[in-house]
């Protein structure tokens, strides 16, 4: 993961991409908004069992992209971000479920 932040920051750097991080929350929902609105026609739009769309890869690489973009411009370092919040959930889980009351 580190590998993949690093040459994601190197090419912001390169094209002069680089933006705040408000900016690039922004970003972030209204990525996460087309994965919906993709997930939304694979199951058109509620009346049918979702049915596979090649689009959804493609946004959710948009997703992972902006994701790591923010990440950066926060100095986060996203393996760590993910064993933490690992850990949470397993503790949770032993707790009798995922969500955060059982915190």
């Amino acid at each position: 993961m580190k590998k993949l932040q690093q040459e994601i920051k190197q090419f912001c750097e390169e094209n002069g991409l680089i933006s705040p991080p408000e900016h690039r929350v922004l970003d972030l929902v209204s990525e996460v908004g087309e994965v919906a609105k993709e997930v939304l026609k694979m199951t058109d739009y509620g009346r049918q069992l979702s049915q596979p769309r090649e689009e959804v890869k493609s946004e959710i690489g948009d997703v992972l992209y902006v994701l790591i973009t923010v990440a950066n411009t926060l100095d986060v370092d996203l393996e760590d971000a993910l064993k933490e919040v690992l850990e949470k959930y397993k503790t949770r889980l032993a707790k009798g479920g995922a969500g955060s009351e059982n915190k």
